[in-house]
C-alpha cells in the first residue's frame, strides 16, 4: 500500500472534535498535521502512518498525546486508526525560531537575545519537570507576538509513563542537531537514549543555524543519515561566527563531550545577564 498520505482526520477524531474547517498544513515523514476550528479554539490533529522508512512514525502522535497529558492540564485527545494513531492538541501560534531570525541570515540583523532566551526558557522548564525533549530544532521552537516560545513536537520526548503500545526505541533525530554521543550510539547499535545535555547541544545547533543558514557541522547536502552522523561523530564544529554573548555561548553547548556543555537553566542564566 502506497502510505504517502495526506490523511485526513479519522472519524474518532472527528466525534470527540466536532471540528469545523479544517486546514491541511504538513504531510511529511509519516504525519499529516492538520488545523481544525473547534468550539474550544484551534486544535492541531496530527495523523499518524509509516512512512517508507519508519514505522513509529505511525504511534507517534499517541505517544505525543501521552506526554503532554502528564505536563498540561490541556485537554488533549488521541486514538487509533486503520494506519496507526491520532493525537489532538490545541494549536500553538507563532513564528519558528528559523523564521524569525532570517534578518540574520541576510546581514539584516543580530540574533534577538530575548528571543533566544525563551527558547532556552521553554527547554529548561521541560528539563525542571525531569523530561528530556529528544528532537529540538529550529522548527520547534514557536515565537508568539507577545514574547516567550512555546516547544511543540513531543513524539520522542521521554521522562514518564509511556503506554507500552504506543512506546518505541529512540532512534535519534533530524541528524542537523543530533549530539555526537547520539549519532556514534545510533551507528553502533541503531538507537541511543536522549539526554537533557543533548537537548542543550541540539539548541546551540539550533541557534547557529538560525543565525547563520550553516549547519553547525559540514557535509555535502546530499549526504546519506550513515555520512552525517559519522561527520558529527569525528568532525568538528565549524567556527561559530556569531555576534556577542551568542557567539561566546554556542560553542560551549556544542561542547563534544555532554559534561563540558551547559545546563539548559545555565543557558538561561548567561543570556538573562547580557539582556
Amino acid at each position: 500500500m502506497n502510505f504517502d498520505g495526506p490523511y485526513s482526520p479519522p472519524d474518532g477524531a472527528l466525534q470527540l472534535l466536532n471540528p469545523g474547517p479544517a486546514e491541511l498544513v504538513i504531510n511529511r515523514r509519516g504525519s499529516s498535521v492538520w488545523k481544525v476550528k473547534t468550539e474550544a479554539g484551534p486544535y492541531a490533529v496530527k495523523v499518524g502512518y509509516p512512512s517508507r522508512t519508519h514505522a513509529w512514525t505511525a504511534l507517534a502522535p499517541a505517544r505525543e498525546a501521552a506526554v503532554l497529558r502528564q505536563l498540561t492540564h490541556e485537554r488533549i485527545f488521541s486514538g487509533e486508526w486503520e494506519h496507526g494513531t491520532w493525537g489532538a492538541q490545541p494549536w500553538r501560534r507563532g513564528d519558528s525560531l528559523y523564521d524569525r531570525w532570517a534578518p540574520c541570515r541576510g546581514g539584516e540583523a543580530e540574533p534577538n537575545l530575548g528571543e533566544a532566551l525563551s527558547c532556552a526558557v521553554a527547554l529548561s522548564g521541560l528539563h525542571g519537570m525531569g523530561w528530556v525533549h529528544g528532537d529540538v530544532q529550529p522548527a520547534h521552537f514557536l515565537l508568539g507576538e507577545l514574547g516567550g516560545a512555546f516547544l511543540i513536537d513531543l513524539a520522542l520526548s521521554s521522562g514518564g509513563r509511556i503506554p507500552r503500545a504506543y512506546d518505541f526505541p529512540y532512534r535519534g533525530c533530524l541528524v542537523h542537531y543530533e549530539a555526537p554521543e547520539i549519532s556514534a550510539s545510533v551507528l553502533e547499535s541503531g538507537a541511543a537514549t536522549p539526554t537533557q545535555e543533548a537537548d542543550v547541544y541540539a539548541l546551540g545547533a539550533a541557534l547557529f543555524i538560525s543565525a547563520t543558514g550553516w549547519r553547525h557541522v559540514a557535509y555535502p547536502d546530499d549526504a546519506s543519515r550513515e555520512v552525517q552522523r559519522r561527520a558529527i561523530v569525528a568532525g568538528s564544529h565549524r567556527p561559530v561566527d556569531v555576534p556577542g554573548v551568542l557567539g561566546g555561548l554556542i560553542p560551549r553547548m556544542l561542547s563534544h563531550s555532554p559534561a563540558d556543555r551547559p545546563t539548559s537553566a545555565e543557558v538561561c542564566e548567561r543570556l538573562s545577564a547580557a539582556l
